[in-house]
């Protein structure tokens, strides 16, 4: 085991995390997730695997959670029939038998392009399927990253504080926005060592990459295609979260306050510099509006409908501008060539391509059943789970993200039906962008943390009565949040 700088800093904050408490260390667990890159210690004995900040605080908060009283019927009360947690389960047992089993049945039958466990130097090659220390690491990192789902949703069916939680990813945006904004600064100081602390873990770090004379901006991640897929899924929760507040005469803050971490999302989007996160923001703006006109759960007032109306009325003259910048301006016209309009045709994009053809291959090859989690490197969230975990994985992991964007909501107070849809736009931008660019079927913690507070918000609302502005306290709320949930089978 190798200690870096970086231990001192996860084991205090894993102090503090046990100091805290599960409930209280909720936002601890959300504050962590920007922190992609940082280590608690390498093991070079397994080909140099990095165990993640995010790994062992995940951990310790699932130990936490499990040693809370009655957790037992917690966790049955999770797994209702109907509820998001059964499918996952079954995902989680069809993975670990896909990882563990199938690398070996058809080890030789098909070549799949991996990342090389013998020198980074190598990066990612192809080689025959075969097992390899990569399976029992994504293994490892798919089963904690459902974990915290499951111990997320049970915290919050307990404790159902949509205060607490807006206040966590208040926290998580402004590490991530910090520390986006901390990475520009040390670049153009020349101070790049002052984040070496918190960049141990073993990845390629794409560090001072410049595009169109910008340097990337990548956080605590190895690289802009990664800081960009978080900006992404803050940009969704915030977007969505702002126009219902401004459309909620009951709310207090009328969505002003909450503009500021939608802007602080939008701007370390632009700022990212990475296409992927680009195409991936457009996809979501383009399934956020269309649910909208079929009549989405989003009510705009007036102000706020004007607002939108004059945005949409201006995008004929942001294409106009835009084409006569890039037409006119050299610098702007290289950016958008270099990000957008050339990707596909460049080394990176050519690659990305033959990594997604060969994963369909490798599909076909082990006879639609998939090769196991760590064995394909792909460059799509479909393709690369298609290839790792075959049809039965995809079609319930299909069935759990339609369980997760149609939980219901009806029944719910305001802020918490607030919460409920923003945190599901959240998680719908994340699967946006992973369907751009993404090399696994694992689509991260802050997804499954965030689909956990969908779950534990849901089935709190369907446990208990919901007291609505206006009304005396009764189990009407209740009542047809359970309807709901009985329709759907829960």
């Amino acid at each position: 085991m190798q200690v870096l700088p970086s231990t001192a800093i996860v084991l205090a904050v894993l102090v503090l995390l046990l100091a805290r408490g599960p409930y209280r260390g909720l936002a601890i667990l959300f504050a962590i997730t920007p922190f992609g890159m940082m280590a608690a210690f390498n093991l070079p004995a397994l080909g140099g695997l990095s165990i993640l900040a995010t790994d062992m605080v995940v951990m310790t908060f699932v130990a936490l959670t499990l040693l809370r009283r009655d957790v037992g019927r917690d966790i049955a009360t999770t797994l209702t029939r109907g509820s998001l947690a059964l499918p996952l389960l079954a995902l989680l047992l069809y993975a670990a038998l896909a990882t563990l089993y199938f690398p070996r049945v058809f080890a030789g039958a098909t070549e799949v392009f991996s990342l090389s466990r013998d020198a980074n130097a190598h990066g990612i090659v192809r080689v025959p399927l075969r097992p390899d220390t990569g399976n029992l690491a994504q293994l490892l990192r798919m089963s904690l990253v459902m974990a915290a789902f499951l111990c997320v949703a049970i915290l919050v069916q307990r404790r159902p504080d949509p205060r607490a939680l807006l206040t966590a990813m208040k926290i998580a945006t402004g590490v991530h926005v910090g520390l986006g904004v901390i990475d520009i600064l040390t670049n153009a100081a020349g101070l790049t060592a002052l984040l070496e602390p918190i960049r141990t873990a073993n990845y390629a770090l794409t560090l001072g990459h410049r595009m169109a004379g910008l340097t990337r901006m990548i956080g605590g991640f190895p690289e802009a295609s990664a800081f960009g897929y978080y900006s992404v899924g803050f940009l969704g929760f915030w977007l969505s979260y702002w126009l219902s507040e401004r459309g909620d005469t009951t709310a207090r803050t009328g969505g002003w306050s909450t503009g500021i971490w939608l802007a602080l999302s939008a701007f370390v989007v632009v700022r990212s510099t990475s296409s992927s996160a680009y195409v991936g923001a457009a996809g979501f703006l383009l399934v956020f509006a269309l649910i909208q006109m079929r009549g989405g759960t989003i009510r705009l007032n007036r102000a706020t409908g004007w607002i939108v109306l004059l945005i949409l009325a201006s995008l004929p003259l942001v294409v106009i501008g835009g084409y006569a910048a890039y037409a006119l301006v050299p610098g702007i016209g290289e950016f958008i060539d270099r990000s957008l309009l050339e990707k596909m045709a460049t080394k990176s994009g050519v690659e990305r391509m033959s990594w997604n053809a060969q994963a369909l291959v490798n599909f076909l090859d082990t006879n639609m059943l998939g090769t196991g989690l760590g064995a394909v490197r792909g460059s799509n969230w479909l393709i690369s789970t298609l290839a790792t975990l075959g049809l039965p994985g995809t079609l319930l992991y299909l069935l759990f993200l339609w369980r997760l964007f149609t939980a219901p909501t009806g029944g719910l107070s305001p802020a918490t039906a607030r919460l409920v849809t923003a945190f599901k736009m959240g998680c719908l931008a994340f699967l946006m962008r992973a369907l751009v660019v993404h090399g696994s079927a694992n689509l991260l913690d802050l997804f499954f943390i965030s689909a956990g507070a969908v779950q534990g918000l849901v089935l709190a609302a369907a446990r208990a009565p919901v007291v609505r502005p206006g009304l005396p306290p009764g189990p009407r709320g209740a009542a047809d949040t359970r309807a709901m949930l009985r329709s759907r089978g829960a």
